[in-house]
């Protein structure tokens, strides 16, 4: 019997990030106050954190520092890129 096969695209915003080497390593990447990990695991092009879409508080500490401390809003399908200095 022929069977149909559904599937669905996850089309929930993506974040990455552009670092370099030490940055990467040491950086948190905060969304909406929950540590989602490191900067080095959502390098652009490699992983992304996936955000359900609406307003997000994104910050990426290092220690104490700041080096990213932004409001945002992502729409479905939007994959955005930041870059840390």
């Amino acid at each position: 019997m022929p069977t149909e096969k559904r599937s669905v695209a996850d089309m929930r915003p993506q974040i990455s990030f552009k670092a370099d080497g030490e940055k990467a390593r040491a950086g948190r990447v905060i969304v909406d106050g929950l540590d989602m990990g490191a900067v080095g695991d959502y390098l652009d092009g490699f992983a992304a954190v996936r955000v359900l879409p609406g307003s997000h508080v994104l910050k990426v500490m290092s220690g104490d520092a700041v080096l990213l401390d932004e409001k945002i809003y992502l729409g479905d399908g939007v994959n955005r890129s930041f870059i840390i200095k």
